[in-house]
């Protein structure tokens, strides 16, 4: 697949510490925001996932590269894609890029890699592992099949 899904995200005060530089905690919560926006423009609703499905999204595993520091007010682009699946877990690639130019913007959905690459500078990497849990029993679960058709749809 040549899309990752994107969502912009402006680096706010609050998200750096006193050197301006943004915190590394703070990379999960961009991150996380990009997982959850995905999964909305996917047409899947956490909330309704745990009403009407019973499942939960939970995050087991993070490993995450740093290779530029984000700064104040820095206009950053978190991506994500899909990097394997099966019906109990997903595995997502995640990235954080900052735009080289201010000027220039990446609107939120599925976007061409290449066209990320051309007007971003990379930040950090990720893989992130996230299991399928019951609401009730936090315990692993299978995803219902078209649930997983339709994350494993490409854009």
């Amino acid at each position: 697949m040549n899309n990752c899904f994107c969502w912009p995200v402006r680096v706010y005060y609050e998200d750096t510490d006193h050197g301006g530089v943004v915190y590394n905690a703070n990379y999960l919560k961009f991150m996380e925001r990009s997982r959850t926006e995905f999964l909305r423009a996917q047409g899947l609703e956490q909330d309704s996932l745990i009403i009407d499905q019973s499942l939960i999204f939970a995050v087991q595993s993070t490993h995450i590269d740093f290779l530029s520091p984000a700064k104040f007010n820095d206009q950053l682009v978190a991506t994500t894609e899909i990097a394997n699946a099966n019906r109990a877990r997903l595995f997502f690639n995640q990235n954080i890029y900052r735009l080289k130019n201010p000027n220039h913007t990446i609107a939120a959905g599925f976007v061409n890699k290449s066209t990320i690459l051309s007007v971003c500078d990379p930040l950090s990497k990720a893989s992130v592992g996230v299991v399928a849990l019951w609401t009730k029993t936090l315990k692993p679960r299978r995803m219902p099949e078209h649930i997983f058709k339709e994350l494993m749809l490409e854009h």
